[in-house]
């Protein structure tokens, strides 16, 4: 008999805060197209009052828009609020980090074009024929989420250090350096499992193991002839340690 390998992969609050921390920014929240709730939120701008012709062609244009964006499987909201200016909306959805907002206004129905503004990693507004605007918010929300994931892989890269002795990871955390952001607070090393100097690790310097990389770990050879960097022996791991906060 040998014991079974028990794990937990539901979604918890900590996965949230994980999602919320690596990507939003000062303007709030951005969240990654594919998990984001709403998707694309359209935000039409009124004509003139008593413009009957614009309003019309304005309500003609939004519902063929928002049919063709949900035909491609996407999520939409549109954002029909008559009481609030559209300044406002646009605040609020950016701050909600919806991935795409779609500008059309009796002028833009009138030249067969809306405005695009993506949330984060693409700049500006971008004016986009109406009979392509689904297709086109299709590829830009997957651009977008791989420029996300991309920016977010690339900040965690840099914040790991490689090949540092204990003396100098011991020191960097003494010195507070792990608290700048962005800044080295993990440490990619050889290890040799042992409880006991894991413990004594956590008393001197307040590091512990976060994790055993897949990556670093599916080979053995990557092992060889790497000696763990506190006791010097075998290595059996490569071991990400770090402060846990």
């Amino acid at each position: 008999r040998e014991v079974v390998w028990g794990a937990s992969w539901g979604v918890s609050t900590r996965l949230i805060g994980a999602l919320i921390m690596t990507h939003s920014d000062d303007a709030g929240l951005v969240l990654p197209p594919r998990v984001a709730p709403v998707q694309v939120v359209i935000v039409p701008i009124a004509p003139k009052k008593g413009d009957v012709e614009a309003a019309k062609a304005l309500e003609e244009s939004l519902d063929h828009l928002t049919k063709d964006l949900e035909g491609r499987g996407l999520r939409v909201k549109v954002d029909d609020r008559d009481y609030l200016r559209n300044g406002a909306k646009y605040f609020e959805w950016e701050r909600k980090g919806v991935p795409l907002r779609i500008e059309l206004g009796p002028r833009d129905v009138k030249q067969g074009v809306c405005i695009f503004k993506y949330r984060a990693a693409i700049e500006g507004k971008i004016t986009v024929d109406l009979a392509s605007a689904a297709d086109d918010a299709v590829t830009g929300l997957e651009d977008l989420h791989n420029k996300l994931y991309e920016a977010a892989t690339e900040r965690l890269e840099s914040g790991i250090t490689r090949g540092a002795t204990y003396e100098e990871m011991k020191a960097a955390l003494e010195g507070d350096e792990a608290s700048v952001y962005p800044g080295s607070g993990l440490y990619l090393v050889p290890w040799k499992c042992d409880a006991e100097n894991e413990d004594k690790i956590k008393e001197e310097c307040k590091a512990t193991i976060r994790c055993y990389p897949f990556d670093e770990n599916n080979d053995p050879a990557v092992l060889e002839g790497k000696k763990c960097f506190y006791t010097g022996e075998d290595a059996t791991h490569m071991a990400l340690f770090g402060r846990a906060f």
